[in-house]
């Protein structure tokens, strides 16, 4: 079972004060099969600038990995160490969809890790606790507690080889397919 994650979003009332518009566990929790990540959707813009107009929850969507075109996607992932994790993403293959809205197949055909994939995006990573192995298609860096990777839309994957879930928060923002 995840962690749940506390959100806490600001908005205005009718008055145009600023007021809190809600405070409480994270509704908007995905996990295709057990064993495998889970996000935590947070907020979702469909586009810059942002429209901060309203109350709706902006993550009460169907889960897609990639952010809208011109927005950004703010999420907290939780990956389970790659000993339960890789068999989860047997699984989740042998289903078909993968959630990215695309072929997985054209993005996950590397045989250096199965969660290898490609994301038409700029994401902010910050690794809240854990450590986590960040790999690319030729090296791979281990990042650990407070550390922060920029990931320009390159072909990556993320491997938790220790015994404890990891905890990364993510800020993916619209960008132009890279080579």
């Amino acid at each position: 079972m995840a962690k749940p994650i506390r959100r806490v979003v600001t908005g205005h009332n009718a008055a145009g004060k600023s007021t809190f518009i809600s405070d409480g566990a994270a509704p908007n929790v995905y996990c295709r099969v057990p064993g495998s990540v889970t996000v935590t959707e947070l907020w979702e813009t469909k586009n810059t600038p942002a429209d901060n107009s309203g109350s709706a929850d902006a993550a009460d969507r169907p889960f897609k990995l990639h952010p809208p075109k011109n927005g950004s996607v703010f999420r907290i992932i939780e990956y389970p160490p790659d000993k339960v994790r890789l068999a989860a993403i047997a699984r989740e293959r042998s289903m078909g969809d993968d959630g990215s809205g695309r072929d997985a197949a054209s993005d996950r055909n590397s045989p250096r890790h199965p969660g290898m994939h490609k994301t038409d995006s700029i994401d902010y990573a910050i690794v809240l606790s854990g450590e986590i192995y960040a790999l690319m298609d030729d090296s791979e860096v281990l990042l650990k507690t407070g550390d922060v990777l920029v990931q320009r839309g390159t072909n990556h994957a993320w491997s938790n080889r220790s015994d404890e879930p990891a905890y990364l928060a993510f800020v993916l923002i619209d960008a132009e397919r890279a080579p």
